[in-house]
């Protein structure tokens, strides 16, 4: 053994060096195979990336836009089918679809890729607007509703994915605050949108018109959408976790559908109502354990929903959510209470709508220019707070102006919150898991909405009930005066208006703060996210 050998080799030295080097880079050469790292994408070129996001936000925008469609359509078209009663879901079939459909967008995506996932979310769409555009049948419109919803749902979540695959954390909030102004334009213009061609054409064309747009959009996916997915010695079919995928949809169809008939359709004691909750809860329980312990891929990974900022990022959008959607429907009910129309009530909340475009934007640059999130998310979620407590000053004498004005801040509060919350998500999770944790994220805020809204009509309902049987003995009366604003107008004898009129405010007013309370714990919610490096590339070094 010469000098030079004698110098490395010391009694600590492995006898097999060699060998044991050799067998360490073979196991590193199959574990780099079986790696759950997904190749990371190119990063685009500022004009590659508009040119990526441009097809996909065609798409949103009219995603977006059916969501409020039938706003001003749902009249014309129970007038056509002479069924009041089963058009009411019109609106609720497309959400319910849309909010089963979103989280599991995420996992599906990672398996069969992102383009895949959003040709095959435009063509649902576009089907969707077609069989309501064709249907001569109640139950085909409402069929249609639910397919369109399905489409629509993966489009909007997955061009968020596309988002957070193509961009550094460090400029995710911008793009985001994009996407969110193009969503919130098609939000907003959509029962516009239904109105004016149900006035030139008839209302089918208003569905009809929107199909050649998801054909456009899914050939400019086909084209510009080249995200790369992980390779798997697997088969596509057996990496889906189907039963925890179909409890998943089973729990939140349940839990959306009794919670939107409760108290709508069927009283809450009805047993519809009290078997269908307590299976979503069960399904829920099932969810949790399968995907906790049985599968080796889940649809939402428990363990990194459990994380600190990921579980405090989702409870922030689940109880925001519930407060801002909350106030977005007792608004237009406290102007329709003061004598308003319901479209002078309606256009009061385009200031709020510009409002939440705008502070997602804000957000995004402040943290494309700090790095920072923690300081900016509580003072989000304090304008949040600040703009529910104004809400509660209002009652029968407050000036026109300020329903126009107060809802500003909690909309910027809120716009800015759901791009920091993201982006803090995003943050804490490695690349490879950020599709299924955002899915995890719109679960919490689809379930918000209704429940925000089932809370506001439990605290309406019972506060108005109160307070008019303290006053009056009429109980068919009361029953009138509980299921339409109509009724005021139309008040037995000796009954003064001015009393009923000052019930329904109290009732409100008891909704607006339980939304101030939903805010406020959104905001401690909040304050449990920790603050993590916002990197400027993808490779996040």
């Amino acid at each position: 053994m010469d000098n030079e050998d004698l110098s490395e080799t010391t009694e600590r030295s492995p006898l097999l060096r060699d060998q044991d080097e050799r067998l360490q880079q073979e196991d590193d050469e199959v574990d780099a195979g079986d790696s759950d790292e997904v190749p990371l994408p190119d990063e685009p070129t500022t004009k590659e990336l508009i040119a990526v996001m441009a097809g996909i936000w065609l798409g949103v925008f009219f995603a977006a836009l059916d969501t409020s469609i039938v706003a001003t359509l749902t009249a014309p078209i129970s007038n056509e089918f002479n069924s009041l009663s089963l058009l009411s879901w019109l609106a609720t079939g497309y959400l319910i679809s849309n909010a089963a459909c979103q989280p599991l967008s995420g996992k599906l995506t990672d398996i069969f890729g992102r383009a895949s996932g959003l040709i095959f979310s435009n063509v649902f769409f576009g089907v969707g607007c077609l069989i309501c555009g064709l249907a001569q049948s109640e139950w085909v419109i409402i069929a249609g509703r639910v397919i369109a919803g399905m489409g629509g749902g993966g489009l909007t979540a997955i061009s968020t994915f596309v988002t957070s695959d193509l961009v550094p954390l460090r400029r995710r909030g911008v793009w985001q605050g994009f996407g969110n102004i193009v969503f919130g334009l098609g939000m907003g213009l959509g029962g516009a949108f239904g109105g004016a061609v149900h006035d030139w054409i008839g209302w089918r064309w208003a569905f009809l018109m929107q199909v050649p747009f998801s054909i456009i959009s899914g050939i400019l996916v086909h084209i510009f959408v080249k995200v790369p997915i992980k390779s798997s010695s697997k088969s596509a079919l057996r990496r889906i976790d189907f039963l925890g995928a179909f409890l998943l949809v089973t729990c939140l169809v349940l839990l959306l559908l009794g919670l939107n008939s409760g108290g709508n359709i069927f009283p809450w004691t009805h047993p519809f109502i009290l078997v269908i909750l307590p299976c979503a809860f069960l399904a829920f329980a099932l969810f949790i354990y399968v995907e906790s312990y049985l599968t080796p891929e889940p649809i939402i990974p428990v363990q990194l929903v459990l994380a600190r900022t990921v579980l405090s990022a989702c409870l922030t959008n689940w109880l925001s959510t519930m407060s801002i959607f909350l106030a977005l429907y007792y608004i237009p009910l406290y102007l329709q209470i003061l004598g308003n129309s319901a479209l002078s009530a309606g256009l009061r909340l385009i200031p709020s709508a510009a409002a939440m475009s705008a502070g997602s934007l804000c957000s995004g640059l402040t943290m494309r220019a700090t790095g920072r999130y923690y300081i900016l998310s509580v003072a989000s979620l304090s304008l949040l707070v600040f703009g529910s407590a104004t809400y509660v000053t209002f009652d029968l004498d407050t000036p026109g102006w300020t329903t126009f004005v107060y809802p500003i801040p909690s909309g910027f509060g809120y716009g800015a919150m759901l791009t920091i919350t993201l982006v803090a998500m995003l943050s804490a999770v490695e690349h490879k898991d950020q599709a299924v944790i955002t899915s995890a994220s719109y679960a919490f805020r689809s379930t918000g909405s209704t429940i925000g809204i089932t809370i506001a009509g439990a605290v309406f309902q019972n506060i108005l009930t109160m307070d008019l049987r303290r006053k009056f003995s009429d109980e068919d009366a009361i029953k009138r005066i509980r299921n339409s604003l109509d009724a005021i107008n139309h008040l037995p004898e000796g009954w003064r208006k001015q009393d009923v009129l000052e019930s329904y405010m109290l009732a409100v007013r008891g909704a607006f703060v339980a939304g101030l309370g939903l805010a406020v714990l959104a905001m401690m919610t909040s304050l449990l996210m920790r603050e993590h490096v916002l990197h400027k590339n993808l490779a996040r070094k």
